[in-house]
């Protein structure tokens, strides 16, 4: 089993900046994958950005190069850090990993989602 614990939601002015940070803990071998989805109210969950293996990240279409995300390996926590943030950007933001576990398959999990609203 695989835990993972966000932070960082607020409530932000149009304009301003967050930092979203994910933990990983449990038992597994290696994480394949981790980053970020998010849903907004009546919309379907998305692609924020994410950590394929090695690979440089993954962005969705509509961050537009306002978000970067960042890791530490280590501690197997990932980072999003969100720029210029517009009420649109309105949504429950989702923590994903996919493991290599100790069942000697491939797992995935999601966070609890942390709220993140832009409004003035």
């Amino acid at each position: 089993q695989v835990q993972l614990v966000e932070s960082g939601g607020d409530l932000v002015q149009p304009g301003g900046s967050l930092r979203l940070s994910c933990a990983a803990s449990g038992r597994f071998f290696r994480i394949a994958t981790m980053g970020w989805y998010r849903q907004a109210p009546g919309k379907q969950r998305e692609l924020v950005a994410t950590f394929i293996n090695d690979d440089p990240p993954n962005y969705g279409s509509s961050i537009q190069g306002r978000f970067t995300i960042s890791s530490d390996s280590r501690k197997h926590t990932v980072y999003l850090h969100l720029n210029k943030l517009e009420p649109g950007d309105t949504a429950v933001y989702y923590c994903y990993v996919r493991v290599y576990g100790i069942s000697y398959n491939y797992d995935h999990y999601w966070g609890q989602g942390t709220q993140v609203t832009v409004s003035s």
